[in-house]
């Protein structure tokens, strides 16, 4: 029996614009290829960006409306919107990652990656259904396209894309969801902070795969970490990385101070 490469079932989630059918796919595509149904072959490229659905509007980061700071319904529903819109995102950014690199890097780069894929897509369900529950619904707001931005930016280089999106973007979000944790339940809204404490756990082991890896690289090419990934965040991120640093959710995933500075 033949079966379809992983290549093209990556491929094909990228390509499915409806939300909840993409996160079914991503998960679909993990289970087929951990039972042997995908082969190990890279017969397609990787679409230069995903399908998007007519929903959310996407604008300019610099034209996206202000959000509360989450204390109101309203401010929560915002927020609440905006992550789902970074998970729906983060779904095709794990795919391509496995996609693009893993002809490269092996089978097992591409299990991790397509495991972050389905986590990413668990996140993206969870918090879409907590939208429906308050009332609203994932493509209500407006939201912009920035994340990927940085895929096409670092499609050429597996380092550039280490460094910026799981050591960057994803790190940023163990940084800033444990005070939105703390909005959350200060508002009384214990579900959705719950729905945060999950995506926060599963984030810094996301972080750990990606910093995993961009160690090996720099072991490969016998190149400083710090000076590596300082180099390569200058050159392919568009903005600043700045504290305030959530210490131990980095250090759990590896990506500690004298890591990013080289100082210890």
């Amino acid at each position: 029996m033949t079966y379809p490469s992983v290549a093209a079932a990556i491929r094909a989630a990228m390509l499915t614009a409806q939300p909840a059918a993409k996160a079914m796919a991503a998960r679909s595509v993990r289970r087929d290829w951990a039972a042997g149904r995908l082969t190990f072959a890279f017969d397609v490229t990787m679409p230069e960006a995903p399908a998007r659905p007519a929903r959310p509007e996407l604008l300019p980061p610099n034209a996206m409306p202000k959000r509360g700071r989450g204390g109101s319904e309203r401010g929560r529903i915002a927020l609440l919107h905006a992550l789902a819109h970074i998970e729906f995102v983060a779904i095709d950014l794990a795919l391509d990652a496995a996609g693009r690199f893993g002809r490269e890097r092996g089978a097992q780069f591409v299990t991790d990656w397509l495991d972050v894929a389905a986590d990413e897509a668990m996140h993206f369900s969870l918090l879409a259904r907590r939208l429906l529950t308050l009332g609203s619904n994932y493509g209500a707001l407006p939201a912009h396209d920035g994340l990927w931005d940085a895929a096409r930016e670092t499609a050429h280089d597996l380092a550039a894309r280490l460094a910026v999106v799981p050591m960057v973007l994803e790190a940023r979000g163990l940084d800033v969801t444990p005070v939105t944790i703390e909005r959350f339940m200060a508002a009384g809204d214990l579900r959705s902070a719950r729905i945060l404490e999950r995506i926060l756990t599963d984030e810094i082991r996301h972080v750990r795969c990606g910093t995993t890896y961009f160690l090996a690289l720099c072991d490969e090419r016998g190149e400083s970490p710090p000076a590596l990934w300082g180099t390569l965040v200058a050159r392919h991120f568009r903005g600043a990385v700045k504290p305030p640093f959530n210490d131990s959710a980095r250090r759990a995933a590896g990506l500690s101070y004298e890591l990013m500075t080289g100082v210890v």
